[in-house]
């Protein structure tokens, strides 16, 4: 079995810092510390800040190869170092080991893809000749970046979203602080312990983990000239709120829906919404959380859902066959606990689940649950989904835009006007056809609208956010 330090590390400018043991980083299965990493005060933050803003010129100078080179070196150390970073994060977050270990195949894959990009990043050249007074006249652009970044990343893939953040930065030529979750730091400290092995100019990096209440800078320092934020809708909009004149990429919440209709493959639907609503405990934006179920096969498919979540292994996230870890901690396990039990005394009624022990929360179907509950209307981010009833289509649509969140939505049907419907009328930053909204590929321009966020990850248009276009206009004599 692989076994973690006892402490690690902060990274400040590229280099490994050891100035205390402050952080104390939890097993979340046993709750026992499981090691302890180095915490940074304002100083440390403001140091790092002034050190990325040094670094700008000699990592925008650097040629396209030599970014790739970063890069491609991570994914062979990521590689190499696989067990390691599986066993870390099923540890510190909990997750189920196989989960684990697909969170660090995505971890591969998000940087392989920044590889293949950097050297993709072009312009074009427009013609601007539309008018007397534009001929002989020349306009090309480009992308350049846009300079040092401050990133923000959550507890719940410490890995693959903190590789969204950090591969296209690097693919770009930008460098940047990133504070990890305090729950879950050593999977970003890995990175940088591999990313301190390259040539990356001195100030390129620095892995800070700190308390929110000690990590203003990260938002509010006006040297940094883009804030990337994921987490809580709370706490997302509140940063914007403060971040003065830099550029703002949030990826928060939601309370994702799936649709199955009258002519899906119940035992395929079956399957995918299991996996949805509760891999790595139902602790993701994109989990399903609403079911909406044609009437025809509600009763058939509820039970099918019933018998096949109640028959779900739960317990220790390092056993190979647990499929419900616990969630990250007590305080949010009973949180949702009590959503269930006011649902409950809502006039919903509990299907399957609704058990808790500690951080362990049973898998959980409701039905017949308020629209003015928190169930419904919040973002559960547990072991938690809700099953309703529809007639018509349209009005199943209505029901999956009445939310204040909007990220992605699941439609299994066998009808393309159904779905192409579905996706001009679902305010939402994706539709999925014949799947859960749970699923994402890594290219792919993943985001939300509404309470959800605003801008779009996945390495390319990640690589976008992350740059400024600068035009050069040409007169022709």
């Amino acid at each position: 079995m692989t076994k973690l330090k006892d402490v690690y590390p902060l990274y400040l400018n590229n280099k490994a810092v050891q100035p205390n043991t402050d952080l104390a980083v939890t097993d979340k299965f046993t709750g026992e510390v499981a090691f302890r990493v180095a915490q940074a005060d304002a100083a440390t933050i403001d140091a790092a800040i002034a050190g990325a803003v040094r670094a700008a010129e000699p990592m925008a100078r650097m040629a396209a190869y030599e970014r790739q080179a970063v890069l491609d070196h991570c994914v062979r150390r990521f590689k190499e170092r696989f067990d390691e970073l599986a066993y870390a994060l099923c540890v510190e977050a909990g997750k189920p080991i196989k989960d684990s270990e697909g969170e660090v195949g995505r971890l591969i894959d998000t940087f392989r893809i920044a590889a293949e990009e950097s050297v993709r990043l072009g312009g074009e050249v427009l013609p601007i000749d539309i008018a007397p007074r534009a001929k002989g006249y020349q306009s090309i652009w480009k992308r350049v970046p846009i300079g040092p970044c401050s990133f923000i990343s959550p507890f719940n893939f410490p890995l693959n979203l903190a590789a969204h953040k950090i591969a296209p930065a690097l693919a770009v030529g930008n460098p940047f602080v990133m504070k990890p979750a305090s729950r879950t730091p050593l999977g970003a400290i890995i990175i940088g312990e591999i990313l301190a092995e390259t040539d990356l100019p001195e100030g390129a990096f620095s892995i800070l983990p700190a308390h929110r209440e000690g990590a203003d800078l990260f938002t509010t320092d006006d040297r940094l000239k883009l804030l990337s934020f994921t987490g809580s809708p709370d706490v997302g909009w509140d940063l914007k709120a403060r971040c003065g004149k830099k550029k703002v990429v949030l990826e928060l919440g939601g309370n994702a829906a799936v649709i199955v209709d009258h002519d899906a493959d119940l035992n395929d639907a079956m399957e995918r919404i299991i996996f949805g609503a509760f891999y790595q405990s139902g602790q993701s934006c994109i989990g399903v959380q609403r079911i909406i179920v044609h009437e025809s096969i509600y009763d058939t498919f509820r039970d099918m859902l019933v018998k096949r979540t109640g028959g779900l292994i739960a317990g220790d996230p390092k056993d190979p066959k647990t499929f419900v870890g616990p969630m990250i901690s007590e305080s949010e396990a009973s949180r949702l606990d009590g959503w269930i039990q006011e649902a409950i005394a809502s006039g919903a009624t509990l299907l399957c689940g609704g058990k808790r022990e500690g951080a362990m929360l049973e898998a959980t179907l409701l039905e017949n649950v308020g629209r003015d509950t928190n169930a419904y209307r919040e973002e559960a981010f547990g072991p938690l989904a809700i099953l309703s009833k529809f007639s018509d289509f349209n009005a199943a649509l209505d029901e999956v835009n009445d939310s204040k969140f909007g990220i992605h939505a699941g439609i299994f049907t066998r009808d393309i006007f159904k779905s192409l419907d579905a996706w001009d009328r679902l305010d939402v930053g994706g539709v999925v056809i014949n799947d859960v909204p749970s699923y994402r590929v890594d290219n792919m321009p993943y985001g939300g609208v509404k309470d959800s966020g605003i801008g779009r990850e996945g390495i390319k248009f990640a690589m976008e956010d992350m740059t400024e276009i600068r035009n050069l206009i040409i007169r022709r004599k």
